[in-house]
C-alpha cells in the first residue's frame, strides 16, 4: 500500500492535534511535518517532501494562499489542499488561482478529509459543489491589485497615512483609491466597501 505523506499548516493547536489524529487513524496517510505558520509551509516542505499540503488560510506570518502559491512554483509535486471556513466565492476564486487543487470546509463531514487528501495526492480536484457553483455566479473583483492592497490596510485598520507610508504613496493618491474603490463596489463608504470586500473573499 502507498502511503501519502502530508504537512499540515494550522495555527490553531487544539484543530491540528485533532486533525492529526483523524487522518493518522487511515493506514496510507502518515503526517510527516505540521506547522503553525505560513512563513514555514515552504522551508518545511522542501525538507520532508510531502505529496499534499493540507493548508487553512488564516495563518500568521503568510497567508495561507500565498503560502501555496509559493509552494506550487517551489515543490510543485505537492498538491495542497486548502481547508478552511472561509467559504466564500471570492476565497475560491483566489485558492484556484494559487494553483491549488482541493478546497474544503471545516465543517464538512471528517471522512470527506481523508477522500480528499486521496483525490488531490492523484491529481483530482476536489471542490464543495455548492461553493464552485456560487463561485461560478458570483461577479469578478472589480478592483486592481494596488487598490486591493489600499481596502487591504485599511480593513487592519490603517488610516490614509499609515496606508501613504506602507504603500509609498501620498495621501491624496491613497484617498483617490478609497474614492474609487467604494465607486466601484457601489458601497456607501469605506465600511461598507470593505464589508462587500470581505462577505467576497476578495480580502482576507
Amino acid at each position: 500500500m502507498l502511503c501519502v505523506k502530508i504537512l499540515l499548516a494550522e495555527d490553531m493547536h487544539m484543530i491540528r492535534g485533532a486533525l492529526i489524529a483523524l487522518l493518522e487513524l487511515e493506514p496510507d496517510l502518515e503526517v510527516v511535518a505540521s506547522v503553525d505558520r505560513g512563513d514555514t509551509i515552504v522551508k518545511t516542505a522542501l525538507e520532508t517532501r510531502p505529496d499534499v499540503a493540507i493548508i487553512d488560510i488564516d495563518l500568521p506570518g503568510t497567508d495561507g494562499l500565498t503560502a501555496a502559491a509559493d509552494l506550487h512554483d517551489q515543490l510543485p509535486g505537492c498538491r495542497t489542499l486548502i481547508l478552511t471556513s472561509l467559504g466564500r466565492p471570492g476565497t475560491l476564486r483566489r485558492a484556484l488561482t494559487a494553483h491549488v487543487t482541493g478546497f474544503l470546509l471545516k465543517d464538512s463531514p471528517p471522512e470527506q478529509l481523508a477522500a480528499a487528501v486521496r483525490a488531490v495526492a492523484v491529481g483530482r480536484r476536489v471542490v464543495d459543489p455548492q461553493l464552485a457553483l456560487t463561485a461560478w455566479d458570483s461577479p469578478d473583483n472589480p478592483l486592481s491589485p494596488r487598490e486591493l492592497e489600499v481596502l487591504r490596510l485599511a480593513a487592519r485598520g490603517a488610516d490614509a497615512a499609515e496606508i501613504a507610508g506602507c504603500l509609498f504613496l501620498s495621501k491624496g493618491t491613497v484617498r483617490n483609491y478609497l474614492t474609487a474603490i467604494v465607486s466601484k463596489l457601489g458601497a456607501r463608504n469605506r465600511i461598507d466597501a470593505i464589508r462587500i470586500a470581505e462577505e467576497a473573499g476578495w480580502i482576507p
